[in-house]
């Protein structure tokens, strides 16, 4: 049996998170997480044989998409709930704003690089320090 906070595999040797695992690296308490589960029918991650909560990398990644939408762009749960349905999950910027330089949305584009580059960099950091 896996320790508390240890990584664990299935067969298929597909990565496996625990909530409290997707909890350190989205900087999230445990209780939104499962909050989110009940407002988001895209984030469903399933329990193991002891039934705790397992995350696969897809559910990683859609709590990122969600804690995006809802702390950084600023939508309502209801809001991002439409717009991950409408977007299919997509990771795309939510809107694109025309700054003053007339550039269209490459500064909603990079706000978005941004982000994103800080998740991944959060997730190493999680990572190095398990070490």
């Amino acid at each position: 049996m896996p320790g508390h906070g240890t990584a664990i595999k299935t067969s298929t040797e597909q990565r496996l998170y625990t909530i409290g695992e997707v909890s350190r690296l989205a900087d999230l308490k445990a209780f939104v997480l499962r909050y989110w589960e009940t407002e988001f029918p895209m984030l469903q991650p399933t329990k193991d044989d002891a039934g705790r909560r397992v995350y696969r990398q897809e559910d990683v990644d859609m709590v990122f998409r969600i804690k995006r939408l809802l702390y950084d762009e600023g939508f309502t749960i209801a809001g991002a709930r439409r717009h991950l349905r409408e977007k299919g999950g997509a990771d795309e910027p939510a809107h694109r704003s025309v700054n003053p330089s007339g550039d269209g949305g490459s500064q909603s584009l990079s706000r978005k690089v941004l982000l994103d580059l800080r998740d991944a960099l959060r997730a190493f950091l999680t990572l190095l320090e398990r070490r």
